[in-house]
């Protein structure tokens, strides 16, 4: 077999790695560490898109059509080649077939970041809601402290323009651990958050009771000496091993590590830090002053300290932290009177209803309309109640057809199902391929896009209407 001289920690034995799904974030990372790493990699994705293009400049040859005769000459060896893939490609990809039918090796995107946590020390965060942001917010602060990490985020860190941070000496990851088909169950954390566990994900885990044993077993894989970081509240119940230490945290009065003398407003956001054995760091500011960080903060804060950092480093990551791409991303401040446009994941109900408290809370008294593109008909389906009570927090809602990413549509399910229960003053339905003319003939205050689909390749083109239209 040919291998890849000089490997290092979570390295690949194999000279060339081809990734199908090449375009998604969670590949990205992996695709720009085997990079940095001296690999040959390539993959294909179904549609070109921003990140692709950043990845094809960077060296990743991406091909779109998934056809087994597109795939490199060089990639076409079972010999010397690792195929990695994503789950939320489909079984029918002719590519990932072409692959499995003549004996390459083929692991899930899981479990090669899995073999990363087990030879570094990991820091892993995972929840429903709040892990992209309080990873990178570990990353930042990791990275400008003597400590340093290897980074494999969910999202694009703002400060670094990408979702790969990389250290040649730490021996700290830091991993986004996602549940979605229980690929956190491939980690090995010595470090684990867990932000949230609102049901999510239901095709995979069947119900609340599923869901929550995920997360579980998710704790039972902290190594012996390693630490869970749990928030408080949430109704799972741990399964650490033994010599595993337990601790809580939150943004409010409660838990080893919270956040107290919160101050808000003139655009700021400020908290002390207390923690265990009369810790106190005060005048933490938050990069992104959005009441729903101050959990996150307080969460990056206590695994950056238990990693090594020293309050300094707690400070300075966290104040000069611009926030992950997609993450309550404010595109368009709104200050000089104009329209502002904000840019958020959210894509859990719970998740929906905060982003849209917090927008008015940064913006009151200011009326605050908000395009939702559901995503997936199985979420959609097993939430649409829960989606019109947070959406309703909006005064305007706009919802084009649903997302379905890797899902056949089922019957009886769209975006009417949602949008019906919607109690706000104004809504309207307007497929996607329309938002742009709708968003030219309307006037807005507050402008906001929500959802975990692809809508956030519509914004370029909505930031230069609204730009144009204040011009004008």
């Amino acid at each position: 077999m040919n291998t890849c001289n000089n490997t290092h920690p979570g390295d690949s034995a194999f000279r060339n790695l081809f990734f199908v799904g090449a375009g998604g974030i969670g590949m990205a990372n992996l695709e720009r560490y085997f990079l940095s790493k001296g690999h040959n990699v390539a993959g294909y994705d179904r549609s070109p898109s921003q990140l692709t293009a950043a990845l094809q400049q960077e060296g990743v040859e991406i091909t779109y059509d998934d056809c087994e005769d597109c795939i490199p000459e060089p990639f076409r060896n079972p010999d010397d080649t690792l195929v990695v893939f994503t789950p939320a490609v489909p079984e029918s990809s002719r590519i990932l077939s072409w692959f499995r039918n003549n004996s390459f090796e083929v692991v899930k995107r899981a479990a090669l970041l899995g073999k990363i946590t087990r030879s570094t020390k990991a820091i892993c965060i995972s929840g429903s809601h709040g892990k992209t942001t309080t990873c990178s917010m570990t990353a930042n602060i990791l990275r400008g402290s003597t400590v340093g990490c290897n980074a494999f985020l969910g999202g694009i860190l703002r400060n670094t323009g990408s979702n790969l941070v990389l250290s040649e000496s730490s021996p700290w990851s830091v991993i986004e651990a996602d549940e979605y088909d229980r690929s956190f169950h491939h980690l090995s954390p010595t470090i684990a958050v867990v932000t949230s566990t609102d049901p999510d994900h239901l095709d995979i885990y069947g119900n609340e009771e599923g869901y929550l044993e995920g997360f579980a077993h998710f704790t039972s894989l902290i190594r012996p000496g390693g630490t869970l970081l749990l928030h408080t509240g949430l109704k799972l119940i741990p399964r650490t091993q033994q010599g595993v230490n337990v601790m809580t945290y939150s943004g409010g009065p409660e838990g080893d590590w919270h956040a107290e003398d919160i101050c808000f407003g003139n655009g700021s956001l400020t908290f002390t830090l207390a923690g265990p054995e009369n810790l106190k760091i005060p005048g933490i500011e938050v990069g992104v002053p959005v009441e729903i960080n101050i959990d996150n903060a307080v969460a990056a804060a206590a695994a950056s300290i238990m990693a090594g950092a020293a309050p300094e480093d707690v400070k300075n990551g966290l104040r000069t932290f611009r926030g992950a791409k997609r993450r309550f991303e404010i595109i368009l401040d709104g200050r000089d009177g104009s329209t502002a446009l904000l840019d958020d994941y959210a894509h859990s109900p719970n998740e929906v209803k905060a982003s849209i408290r917090s927008v008015k809370k940064l913006y009151p008294g200011r009326k605050v309309s908000v395009i939702f593109q559901p995503h997936l008909y199985t979420r959609t389906r097993d939430f649409a109640p829960e989606f019109a009570e947070a959406l309703s927090e909006a005064d305007e809602v706009i919802m084009p057809e649903i997302y379905p990413a890797r899902e056949l549509p089922i019957p009886g399910v769209d975006s009417m199902l949602i949008l019906n229960s919607v109690s706000s003053p104004s809504k309207c339905y307007c497929e996607r391929k329309d938002l742009l003319n709708l968003i030219k003939n309307s006037n807005f205050d507050i402008l906001m896009t929500l959802g975990a689909a692809d809508i956030d390749r519509l914004l370029p083109d909505i930031e230069t209407i609204l730009k144009k239209k204040h011009n004008a």
